[in-house]
């Protein structure tokens, strides 16, 4: 397929507030959507500001603090104002290019990376109006574009079903274990003992967290990225009930192995985030690991099944947020250690409460593993997607 550059089918767009006729203040996002401002607009001229009207772009130009992605997006709704930094342009030729066909283009980490690449600037870097008319992409006939849209569209819209099925099924967990582990109002318990974080009834036990599982963290090393092999997992790749794979790289075996001499991942196990955004939990799933570990918490909770839902759920409670919150070091970014994971203060029911409650949310349990199951296939087919647009 041809490639055509896209400075033939897009104009630069500058219009003003001028009658600050538009309040909608937004902004856009590396997830490439519009989203609300958290901008300080207090005695700011809004009249400066510049007009997005539904089916236009905008971008921010610098690129230096996004990390690997660029922050784009198409606007579907209401029209909006956004700051003059950003650039806001459209499709003129729409009889021959769809807007919503170009914004799954930009979504694709090869236009991040070719973005990143063609950045310049020595204090900031920026891809800017010229070099964003340069980018060379197939624009196949538009019946083909709209074909490509309406599956993409099928398949999010599939996705978002599940998440909210699963949000649905979350939040009734969360309400299950609060009833019984943080209000205590499904049993007459009269006698409580207090501790830093909450409280207890007097005949269950407080205990660290390690002499009831198992407790370790992954690999200190930097293993070098190989061509093939098994995947080095971070905080970034963990999903509540699955692992992100799409931009983790490889290792070698034998770094493999070595990591998995400190902290082998088992089916069962729980997988918390030490550093950066601390306390993203990620309940394994997979029968087979083709990963090791690396500035993870692991709670080897597949030693320990009648008791690893409410050790994952207990992980998510309000009693470890603001135990971790209270021990969390790190001036520019923050971690918390091994030993404080271990000494994480667990509240111990009585064995016939936790089979109850292990009872009641086992189903749940399965049923968001087999929605997250099929987010991920799903996900692979908008990967199958994004490669056609590129294909012959």
């Amino acid at each position: 397929m041809e490639y055509k550059i896209l400075g033939d089918y897009i104009n630069l767009v500058d219009l003003r507030n001028r009658e600050l006729g538009i309040t909608n203040l937004l902004g856009v996002s590396i997830e490439k959507r519009f989203i609300p401002s958290i901008a300080n607009i207090v005695g700011t001229d809004l009249s400066r500001y510049k007009v997005v009207k539904n089916g236009q772009f905008a971008y921010g130009p610098v690129t230096s603090r996004n990390g690997e992605k660029i922050s784009i997006a198409l606007l579907n709704g209401e029209d909006c104002i956004i700051s003059s930094s950003y650039t806001v342009f459209e499709v003129t030729r729409k009889d021959e290019l769809d807007p919503e066909y170009l914004m799954l283009w930009f979504s694709r980490p090869e236009f991040d990376r070719y973005a990143r690449y063609r950045s310049h600037g020595s204090v900031r870097e920026i891809f800017d109006w010229e070099e964003l008319c340069n980018v060379k992409l197939p624009i196949p006939p538009i019946e083909k574009q709209k074909k490509i849209v309406k599956a993409y569209k099928t398949i999010t819209d599939r996705i978002a079903l599940k998440q909210r099925i699963n949000d649905n099924l979350e939040a009734t967990i969360q309400t299950i274990f609060k009833k019984y582990f943080i209000d205590y109002d499904n049993v007459s318990y009269t006698d409580f003992i207090d501790f830093e974080f909450g409280k207890y009834p007097s005949n269950w036990k407080l205990v660290d967290l390690d002499t009831v599982v198992d407790v370790r963290d992954g690999t200190h090393d930097s293993p070098i990225p190989t061509e093939s092999g098994k995947y080095l997992i971070t905080s970034r790749h963990l999903l509540p009930y699955a692992i992100d794979r799409s931009d983790a790289y490889y290792i070698s075996e034998n770094d493999y192995n070595k990591a998995n001499e400190r902290s082998r991942v088992e089916y069962g196990d729980i997988l918390f985030s030490m550093i950066g955004t601390i306390g993203i939990i990620s309940f394994i799933t997979d029968k087979e690991i083709d990963f090791a570990i690396k500035n993870v918490g692991l709670f080897r909770t597949s030693q320990t099944p009648t008791i690893r839902r409410y050790i994952h759920s207990y992980l998510k409670s309000k009693i470890v947020e603001k135990y971790i919150s209270s021990y969390m070091a790190g001036s520019t970014q923050s971690y918390v250690s091994l030993n404080v994971l271990r000494k994480i203060p667990l509240i111990l029911p009585t064995e016939s409460v936790l089979q109850l409650y292990e009872k009641l949310v086992a189903p749940l349990y399965e049923k968001m593993i087999a929605n997250t199951k099929e987010m991920m296939k799903l996900n692979e087919l908008k990967g199958i997607i994004n490669s056609f647009m590129s294909s012959d």
